[in-house]
């Protein structure tokens, strides 16, 4: 088990993930039409050329997905009751086919469960950057963590 149970969380800690992944053409076709998402901005090159990208963008579910999946070794993999959500999703740089993303992890905040007393609640922000440092997207994530069995 490598995740932590709610009361070896504290408020600021930073998790600085050692896993990178460089993003594949596979990966973004994969996700795309699994959920048929037809949009040309991530399956069409040719037109993609004629944007101010001038080339395929990599679909944002996968940018996120990715980004909470690397988080979940070093926080919360086998310790988690639950995720209880995602907020403030957001992409301020593009990824494109290619890019090699690195994720850090901060605590946020900590709270007991009201209705749960075995378990509490953390919030992480969570943040992606591609290989020149550039933030590609960010979110906060509620995780509904187990305590430290008695």
């Amino acid at each position: 088990m490598a995740g932590l149970w709610f009361e070896e969380f504290t408020v600021g800690q930073v998790f600085d993930h050692q896993l990178r992944r460089t993003v594949t053409e596979t990966d973004n076709v994969m996700i795309t039409t699994m959920t048929h998402n037809p949009a040309a901005l991530h399956l069409d090159a040719e037109y993609m050329k004629g944007t101010d990208y001038g080339q395929v963008l990599v679909n944002s579910c996968f940018t996120l997905s990715l980004m909470v999946g690397i988080s979940v070794h070093d926080t919360t993999l086998g310790t988690a009751a639950a995720n209880l959500g995602w907020d403030e999703v957001r992409f301020p740089a593009p990824v494109f086919i290619g890019d090699t993303l690195r994720i850090e992890s901060e605590v946020l905040d900590l709270r007991e469960s009201k209705s749960r007393p075995t378990q509490g609640i953390v919030t992480f922000a969570h943040r992606a950057y591609n290989q020149d440092d550039v933030m590609v997207a960010s979110c906060k994530r509620a995780s509904l963590q187990n305590k430290r069995p008695a």
